[in-house]
């Protein structure tokens, strides 16, 4: 299975990569340093310069593109490339979603960032992110969008486990929402080998 990463040097990117590379499947970092980039393959792009010519023959293209502060409008004019230049291919689009989308009841009225304690500087990414969920919803591409737990633990341990959910956000039995990066690279590599979720969103919390 051939699979391209953008953001392949990020936090999750890097840990999606070498998670794939352990299983074997052939992966393609796409970054905008070549001197980054931790596997032999590589296409220095970034999200706005990568052209249909140059992802059509992945099986797989994995969107661990993070934007902060000011750049979090990005978001949305990124999925709307990435959608223009997934038409017409077979290639399955998978994102590295956000919590703050997820929904806090079960008619699926309200969003996690829309609840009155939720953090008001994280809310400007939540609802980014949040509406270019809306825009994959809408659009005619293979796509699968991960949303990790509440609590997103860049150097948590890697324990090999995790529980897969909807879109409801969900607690164990001690009433915490959260997980590793590692171990949700380890769910995001079980979709790609899996794919058991298409054109839906996700969750993964321990």
């Amino acid at each position: 299975m051939k699979i391209a990463v953008i953001g392949a040097n990020g936090k999750e990117g890097s840990l999606i990569v070498k998670e794939a590379l352990s299983r074997g499947l052939d992966v393609t970092s796409i970054v905008r340093d070549a001197k980054k980039s931790s596997t032999e393959k590589y296409l220095v792009r970034d999200v706005y310069s990568l052209k249909h010519d140059d992802i059509k023959n992945f099986d797989v293209l994995v969107d661990a593109l993070g934007f902060f502060g000011p750049m979090v409008k990005e978001y949305v004019p990124a999925t709307e490339h990435l959608i223009d230049i997934l038409q017409g291919t077979n290639v399955r689009l998978l994102v590295v979603g956000g919590a703050g989308s997820l929904f806090v009841n079960e008619d699926h009225t309200e969003q996690l960032y829309q609840q009155s304690d939720f953090p008001e500087a994280v809310k400007p990414l939540s609802e980014e992110m949040g509406k270019s969920l809306d825009i994959l919803r809408k659009s005619s591409i293979n796509w699968t969008f991960i949303s990790p737990a509440a609590e997103f633990d860049a150097k948590g341990d890697r324990t090999g486990k995790y529980v897969l959910a909807g879109e409801e956000l969900t607690f164990d039995s001690a009433g915490n929402c959260k997980i590793s990066y590692a171990d949700y690279a380890i769910a995001m590599v079980d979709e790609i080998e899996n794919t058991a979720h298409q054109k839906e969103r996700i969750s993964v919390r321990w």
